[in-house]
């Protein structure tokens, strides 16, 4: 095969069209019902980081583009507001001045690969890219249900999207999956899985059934969806490919090619990378690296926050009502806790308005770096925390300098 593949690409390189052809890869799928012309897609993933998952096909984002909907196992975006996927907290020191520095380069492992990953991981960069073409997004789970399972089994470790692997695990799984064999990682999943009694069952097969149950639903609106779910899920006898053809849907696989000339949906899917939040009342402009999730606390103040759930790096600001009685020194003190041999820093911009800011050591974050920023009638708090890398380079000013009051 390999050298098939070699010949293949030999060829078009020689012709001037260049194309990358892996024939054995069936990652992606089409879904059609011999009654209708509509076309769905069904694209098995593996949840995680690591770069090269993201080698996608061409046909990956063409499909992904043409869909209405975006189908996910579970809304991964709700998670934004909760979940702090870091492993290992970074390590830090301080000079006589007071500045951060590591003598170390080690990357932060996180739920779903480290920091040397994707920001995202696979199944979450799906969401974000959906949620920032405004598509339908469409959960087949809720996120207590999988969170109820993994209590269930007392799974080793809870990581959302069945997850629960030790690093070998690992290694297999993202050797089958990058050889696009379903079948393969079915058959493994289903061997791993038996080391606990009916953990199979509930992990792979029952939930194959009730994922299928609310596809099918889909399916009858002829609406085009996108869906991606964990390929352990799409291969064998219970698989949902198998369960789609018993009920009468023709499914096949889709050629897995990259051009050297990407498509058009590829290279606008690829600029997805920047949200710009506008708030007319109070005036805050942010810059994010997606949509961030926006919720209203009990308090009544708006809180924003975006979370690089691969490497485990978190953009958050909080808006509160500006408070006569109380000087913005008071307030910058405190929002910022400084550990001991560090300091706050204030400064006064070029359009007179004064900024806060420092390292802080706070619960549960850790330490994370903190800009305080005033408006005419509020003030946010910008925070920014994540991994090892993340905490000793310039990331975090970097967003500090995209969230201002207009």
């Amino acid at each position: 095969m390999r050298t098939a593949l070699f010949i293949l690409a030999f060829f078009y390189s020689t012709f001037g069209q260049a194309q990358q052809l892996e024939l054995d890869k069936e990652l992606l799928w089409e879904i059609s019902s011999p009654k209708s012309a509509v076309k769905s897609y069904i694209f098995g993933t593996l949840h995680a980081n690591d770069r090269a998952l993201f080698e996608l096909s061409d046909s990956v984002y063409i499909a992904f583009n043409k869909a209405q909907k975006i189908v996910l196992e579970t809304d991964i975006y709700a998670l934004f507001s909760v979940m702090d996927t870091r492993k290992t907290l970074p390590e830090t020191r301080f000079d006589d001045k007071g500045k951060s520095y590591t003598s170390q380069d080690f990357s932060s492992k996180t739920l779903y690969g480290n920091e040397d990953g994707m920001p995202q991981f696979l199944d979450a960069y799906f969401e974000i890219l959906g949620l920032q073409l405004n598509k339908e997004m469409v959960a087949l789970e809720k996120v207590e249900e999988q969170y109820a399972l993994s209590n269930e089994f007392k799974l080793s470790e809870s990581r959302i999207l069945d997850n629960q692997i030790n690093s070998f695990t690992q290694e297999k799984l993202t050797e089958l999956y990058l050889r696009g064999d379903v079948d393969a990682l079915q058959r493994f999943m289903k061997s791993y899985l038996s080391v606990q009694e009916n953990l199979y069952d509930e992990v792979i097969v029952k939930r194959n059934q009730q994922m299928l149950d609310k596809l099918l639903g889909m399916l009858k609106t002829q609406t085009p969806f996108f869906c991606a779910v964990g390929a352990g899920h799409l291969g064998g006898e219970d698989g949902i490919l198998q369960l789609l053809r018993a009920r009468g849907y023709k499914v096949r696989p889709v050629r897995w090619t990259i051009d050297e000339k990407a498509p058009a949906s590829k290279v606008l899917l690829k600029k997805q990378t920047e949200y710009i939040y506008a708030d007319a009342h109070s005036g805050l402009v942010a810059k994010f690296p997606g949509k961030p999730f926006v919720e209203t606390l009990p308090d009544g103040n708006l809180r924003l926050i975006y979370r690089e759930l691969g490497q485990g790096n978190t953009y958050e600001i909080t808006l509160f009502a500006l408070d006569s009685t109380i000087s913005s020194e008071e307030i910058a003190s405190i929002y910022i806790n400084p550990p001991d041999g560090a300091t706050m820093t204030k400064k006064v911009l070029d359009n007179g308005s004064t900024i806060y800011q420092g390292l802080s050591d706070t619960y549960p974050e850790g330490l994370n770096f903190v800009q305080i920023q005033f408006g005419t009638a509020h003030y946010a708090v910008i925070k920014c925390y994540g991994g090892h890398k993340f905490m000793h380079s310039n990331r975090p000013f970097f967003f500090f300098e995209k969230v201002w009051f207009d």
